[in-house]
């Protein structure tokens, strides 16, 4: 009986968040007309949204990977998982990465294209050596991480926190009462702030048709339907036959809880904001605390598959568009470096941007471009975030069949 409440529920929300996003969609085509005087009031409840949502990103994910090392209770098996899910994002960016490098080649992306480019100045993100991103991962000042929004290292503190309560035992009891106390409250607003989740979509998705128009949308429309064909078949193939074929849970019965998560992600382009809703979420596929609590912030950190295969889209399109060769071998450095720059990328609104400025400028592209790919990143990164965080909930599923939790 229980069951059943939760996917009614789940079903109640999910449909209220995908008409909230049908009418900002709507709304968002008309609006430049009689209704574009209340695009501040839209772009406001907009805000208030997504600051509703971050607000508790930091509280919940520290305190319920706290909580979660504890319930595990060993040391090995919290390396376990956190390995687990490290190998399960490596595995699905390499497969995304290959698809990127050769798909969009085969479709010949941009072919025949005209564009009107004009000069934006972009600062492209700066590469840094493996050492140096190792070096990063331990935070000098913990506190300046969660002000800044440093996912990976507020996950390295939380594991440094965690581990040592858990050799401690006891003395630690205090603390640990605390992190289970805010978690609590964390998933408390989190729970409320989902009542005005479709209110919230409504105005993120008018806000951001109303900003492209629909010149940009029905210019590059090509592109943009081939993008999202991309993505829903990868969603299927991948992230569902590895919910069916690792993690032996019905295909339907997980897109159909994790639908609320989708659909915000897709709104709000920010797959760290979509956090809270991809943990309450993986709560009602059964997937332990142990286990949502580290895969899920990794994953919003570090997996990238649906970037991959944006950037790789991005970077065929407009290279034929602007008659610039880009070679295989060029392209698989062009992946090479995204890979890298994807990791510790926060999953933020247009976290992209830079990125590709970089990508670009190693393919030799024009600078012109940047002015063009600005213009639709929000409608790419819409889908790309949503693909990335059912792979992150997948990953989740997943590993609660391969992590054998030690009970004590």
């Amino acid at each position: 009986m229980s069951k059943e409440k939760t996917k009614k529920k789940s079903f109640n929300i999910t449909t209220a968040i995908f008409a909230g996003l049908v009418l900002g969609i709507l709304f968002g085509l008309f609006m430049p007309g009689r209704y574009e005087g209340v695009l501040p009031l839209v772009e406001l409840i907009s805000s208030l949204y997504m600051n509703a949502l971050r607000m508790m990103i930091y509280p919940l994910v520290f305190c319920s990977l706290i909580v979660g090392i504890q319930g595990i209770g060993s040391v090995s098996t919290t390396g376990r998982i956190g390995l687990q899910s490290i190998l399960y994002f490596c595995g699905t960016t390499f497969f995304a990465s290959l698809l990127g490098v050769f798909l969009p080649r085969a479709l010949g992306m941009g072919k025949g294209v005209s564009i009107t480019m004009s000069d934006v100045e972009v600062e492209a993100t700066q590469f840094t050596s493996l050492l140096d991103t190792v070096k990063n991962l331990i935070p000098s000042n913990p506190f300046a991480s969660f002000s800044n929004g440093d996912m990976l290292q507020v996950l390295v503190f939380a594991i440094i926190i965690g581990i040592t309560c858990l050799s401690i035992g006891k003395k630690a009891e205090p603390f640990v009462k605390v992190c289970e106390a805010v978690n609590e409250i964390s998933v408390k607003i989190v729970s409320v702030v989902m009542y005005v989740t479709s209110i919230g979509v409504f105005c993120s998705i008018a806000s951001v048709v109303y900003a492209n128009g629909t010149d940009t949308i029905v210019a590059l429309g090509t592109v943009l339907i081939a993008l999202y064909v991309t993505y829903i078949l990868y969603v299927l193939v991948v992230y569902g036959g590895m919910v069916k074929l690792i993690g032996k849970c019905s295909v339907r019965e997980f897109f159909a809880v994790v639908m609320p998560a989708a659909l915000n992600a897709f709104g709000t382009c920010s797959s760290s904001a979509t956090l809270p809703i991809s943990k309450r979420c993986a709560d009602e596929l059964g997937v332990p605390n142990e286990i949502s609590s580290m895969a899920l912030p990794l994953g919003a950190t570090v997996n990238m598959d649906a970037v991959s295969i944006l950037m790789s889209f991005m970077i065929v399109f407009f290279a034929n568009a602007c008659g610039v060769e880009v070679s295989l071998g060029m392209m698989i450095i062009v992946m090479l470096s995204n890979t890298l720059l994807s990791i510790g990328t926060p999953g933020v609104p247009g976290g992209a941007i830079a990125s590709f400025a970089a990508l670009a400028s190693i393919a030799g592209l024009p600078s012109g471009i940047m002015g063009v790919y600005i213009s639709i990143n929000t409608l790419c990164d819409m889908g790309a975030t949503c693909c990335n965080v059912l792979g992150d909930l997948a990953c989740a599923v997943a590993m609660k069949k391969t992590v054998n939790l030690e009970k004590k």
